[in-house]
């Protein structure tokens, strides 16, 4: 069993912000804006978030209206990329963990500080490869995986990987700290793991970027995980 970190939501690059984080530790997951038209796909004015307000009150003015690349989504939990992030989705297998991190920002807060957090997870069920699908296998995927936003694209099929969510599979109740400012080599304040996660996931380094996601492979590091995803439970 491994786990595969990967970065997802909106950011400052891709939408101009991050998603708030609140006094309790709770969060809204707001997803990247569409950069392709999706028949059915839902603006960030029309969705209510768990704190009960549209998600357009935590997006700059720009995107309100703007449809939303909701991926991951959470409500049949699946996951999906056609660009190559695709080769390491390709790597998971059953059993193993695929495990969202988001940057956050306070809301109206001084309690919690503007870093990466854990957000949500995956029990991974299966990984199809769409490349490789019968014109059956299509028809029954395209169905199957119908509130994926590369599936309501229907022009990225090619090369697309999802990845579909079994079991405990959830956007979590609280955000899990995961990062610290530290200097790159050209002396820039980037987000990096902190100690305590790297002692607890056995790795290193900076985690900015969505790539390369980063694989926790030993076992006594994932069980760390497991352990810590579950401690987030209400």
């Amino acid at each position: 069993m491994k786990a595969l970190l990967l970065r997802v939501g909106i950011d400052k690059g891709c939408g101009g912000t991050l998603a708030p984080i609140f006094d309790d530790g709770s969060f809204e997951f707001v997803p990247i804006p569409e950069s392709v038209p999706a028949p059915g796909a839902a603006t960030f004015n029309d969705r209510i978030g768990r704190k009960g307000k549209r998600l357009s009150a935590y997006v700059p003015s720009s995107i309100k209206n703007a449809p939303m690349h909701e991926d991951p989504e959470f409500l049949t939990c699946t996951y999906g990329d056609p660009t190559l992030k695709r080769y390491y989705l390709l790597k998971l297998v059953k059993g193993d963990l695929l495990v969202f991190y988001a940057g956050l920002q306070p809301f109206a807060t001084a309690k919690y500080n503007e870093a990466l957090y854990i957000i949500g997870y995956f029990d991974v069920d299966n990984v199809t490869e769409f490349n490789k699908l019968s014109e059956a296998e299509l028809t029954e995927s395209l169905q199957r995986y119908r509130h994926n936003a590369h599936v309501k694209r229907r022009n990225s099929l090619r090369d697309l990987v999802i990845v579909a969510g079994a079991g405990n599979s959830r956007l979590l109740d609280n955000a899990i700290l995961i990062s610290q400012k530290k200097p790159d080599r050209r002396g820039r304040p980037m987000h990096a793991l902190s100690p305590e996660m790297e002692a607890l996931l056995g790795i290193s380094g900076f985690i900015q970027r969505s790539i390369p996601p980063r694989f926790v492979a030993e076992q006594r590091n994932v069980r760390n995980l497991m352990a810590l995803l579950a401690s987030t439970r209400l």
